[in-house]
């Protein structure tokens, strides 16, 4: 089993500021660099980038290099807040126009209706598409690299969304027409990039055999209870612990669990 190094030996904040400083000289002259030209400017591993920042989206906004947000932006930004609070079903898409200060001519040029539109909510702010971007970024990678990496792009895309993202798995669960549909045209990347991943690694023999998507909610599940109960963690006992440690600590909780071990008395 691969010794597991989850802290830099470099201070975080330095560590932070250190790709920071080379993520904004990546991007100028308006470059858009992939996160494996980010860890080559930074001269650190992809792995580290999704630690610190969770995904690529959150480094360069914190890098200040975030496109301006345009009408599908708004428009988006509007709905998942309707959505979350009344449902797919109640949502107008004329309120929503007004909302988000588009025209309904624009609303519907970008989002023909409210199929497109809640496909195009799942892509945006599940986590999905950074679960495929750190795959992307490490399509051979062991487990003991990959895996911390998901943990920390899943974390990031639900952080101060989970409630409204787990009222977007309620809308799935009505079986609306326009929920599955938008779900199906929205799933292409992310859960089946994961679920082959975990299968080829499980085939390896790096981890134990079982459905992909259950050892995926292995890990998924303890960092959405985190996510949904540490305000008030916060609120009655000062739980202070930074979440990087924890979706850390979660990590090699999972990988422990996971790893493929020889038979001890017939346990494995």
């Amino acid at each position: 089993m691969r010794c597991l190094v989850y802290y830099s030996v470099m201070p975080v904040e330095k560590s932070r500021e250190k790709v920071l400083a080379a993520a904004r000289r990546a991007c100028s002259g308006g470059r858009q660099p992939t996160m494996e030209q980010f860890a080559a400017a930074a001269g650190v591993g992809v792995r580290t980038l999704y630690r610190l920042f969770g995904s690529r989206q959150e480094l360069l906004r914190e890098a200040g290099h975030t496109p301006p947000q345009g009408p599908r932006e708004r428009i988006l930004a509007a709905a998942l807040d309707r959505v979350g609070r009344h449902g797919l079903a109640a949502l107008s898409m004329d309120e929503l126009a007004v909302s988000a200060g588009v025209s309904r001519a624009t609303l519907y040029r970008l989002f023909p209706g409210k199929s497109a539109l809640f496909g195009e909510l799942v892509r945006a702010f599940s986590p999905w598409e950074p679960v495929a971007d750190v795959l992307d970024a490490m399509p051979d990678g062991h487990p003991d690299d990959v895996m911390p990496a998901v943990a920390h792009a899943i974390a990031d895309a639900m952080q101060g969304r989970v409630g409204l993202l787990l009222r977007m798995v309620f809308e799935l669960l009505q079986g609306d027409p326009d929920t599955t549909d938008g779900m199906r045209h929205s799933m292409a990347r992310g859960l089946p990039d994961l679920v082959r991943y975990l299968t080829d690694q499980m085939n390896a023999g790096r981890l134990r055999r079982m459905h992909p998507v259950l050892a995926f909610q292995m890990l998924a599940g303890p960092i959405v209870v985190h996510l949904l109960t540490r305000p008030l963690a916060e609120a009655l006992i000062g739980f202070d612990t930074p979440q990087a440690e924890l979706i850390d600590e979660i990590t090699q909780a999972w990988l422990r669990a996971m790893t493929a071990g020889e038979k001890t008395n017939g346990v494995a």
